[in-house]
């Protein structure tokens, strides 16, 4: 049977340069997000692909190479997609080594979605139809930090009034959040009370990021009581919290650990849950064989971004809507990651276009 991947690994492209567009965006999370899209030109049509590095300075010392002519890029010539995919191994896409290692399979999916892109609108076609299969609605859920208050700094109190607000713009949204050690009993029965929150993500895989948190058991048990019927993304299995999390064995996922087959293999237990996160993997080929192995073992799958501001949003929302469209995705419109909520938001589910090209999403 041909596997998803060899589906595209020989459509053709042909580079003829590249370029970079920059793009910034205050975020409810409390940071400046900066993502570089690269535009792979061919002689009839570009591709597009977004590098989302989360350090600025990692883009910065990206553009000041290339604007010195020092970026030692070699892309010119004709490719099928697994010869570029080949031909990559051998580049270092940073001029500068990066500030996290992670970062690297971030900026080679740039140029691989890139690529792709390129390829599907070379042979005017899509991502979808490439695959033999349909784009539908994408369901999708918003992340957000909470808002915290009181006048200890040390330890701020979280609040539910961003939820209620985005509840007043849209009664059925649903969320994905990130319970920390302050969530008490109280405030979890009071965020539960809302019926909005679909996925608590606990970020215990994370190392030397900002969102860097310790597994602990007595948060784990809460939570896990509190919210019987919310997915758990990213609690770490262990001696001392494997007991809080008994039972719960359905509805854990895994994130930040999951960047290709082997990854999911190696996991604690055989999930029945994974977040996809198309930049973790690096790869067109890891990205589609670990779909494959899901829908083989019948791992359900949902969307997950990277606070991607252009073209890398679309692209999340085309993998969902031809791989896992249902699922709680996170991959909201960034109209979503503003500072503010707001009423000028689209609902979900998202509508698939009616014209789509490459691996785009809104056709253009």
């Amino acid at each position: 049977m041909t596997s998803l991947y060899d589906r595209l690994a020989d459509l053709r492209l042909e580079i003829e340069g590249f370029d970079f567009e920059t793009h910034e965006m205050d975020t409810s999370a409390g940071f400046t997000r900066t993502t570089t899209v690269v535009a792979l030109q061919g002689p009839d049509a570009t591709g597009r692909g977004e590098d989302v590095t989360y350090e600025t300075e990692d883009h910065e010392a990206l553009w000041a190479a290339h604007e010195a002519g020092d970026l030692d890029w070699d892309l010119a010539g004709s490719y099928t997609i697994d010869s570029f995919s080949t031909h990559l191994d051998d580049l270092d896409l940073f001029p500068e080594p990066p500030t996290q290692e992670t970062f690297r399979h971030y900026r080679r999916w740039a140029l691989e979605s890139a690529a792709l892109d390129l390829a599907l609108r070379r042979a005017e076609t899509d991502f979808a139809t490439a695959l033999d299969r349909t784009y539908d609605p994408v369901r999708f859920v918003a992340s957000t930090r909470l808002d915290t208050e009181g006048e200890d700094e040390a330890k701020p109190t979280p609040s539910t009034d961003r939820i209620h607000q985005w509840l007043d713009v849209d009664p059925d949204l649903e969320f994905k959040l990130d319970p920390t050690s302050a969530w008490d009993r109280a405030f979890c029965a009071e965020l539960a009370e809302t019926g909005a929150v679909r996925i608590l993500d606990f970020k215990n895989y994370y190392e030397g990021t900002d969102v860097d948190s310790e597994p602990d058991p007595d948060l784990y048990r809460r939570v896990a009581e509190t919210f019987p019927d919310a997915i758990l993304e990213d609690a770490k299995l262990t001696d001392e919290t494997r007991d809080a999390l008994a039972g719960t064995e359905d509805r854990l996922s895994w994130d930040y650990p999951v960047t290709g087959v082997e990854s999911v293999e190696a996991l604690p237990i055989d999930p029945q849950w994974l977040n996809i996160k198309p930049s973790r993997f690096g790869t067109v080929e890891a990205l589609l064989d670990t779909v494959e192995y899901c829908l083989e073992r019948d791992i359900t799958m949902y969307g997950g971004g990277q606070y991607e501001l252009d073209v890398g949003r679309g692209h999340l929302h085309a993998v969902a809507s031809a791989f896992y469209p249902d699922s709680p995705n996170d991959v909201a419109p960034k109209a979503y990651n503003v500072p503010t909520p707001h009423a000028d938001v689209p609902p979900s589910p998202l509508s698939p276009p009616a014209d789509p090209v490459g691996l785009s999403w809104d056709g253009a």
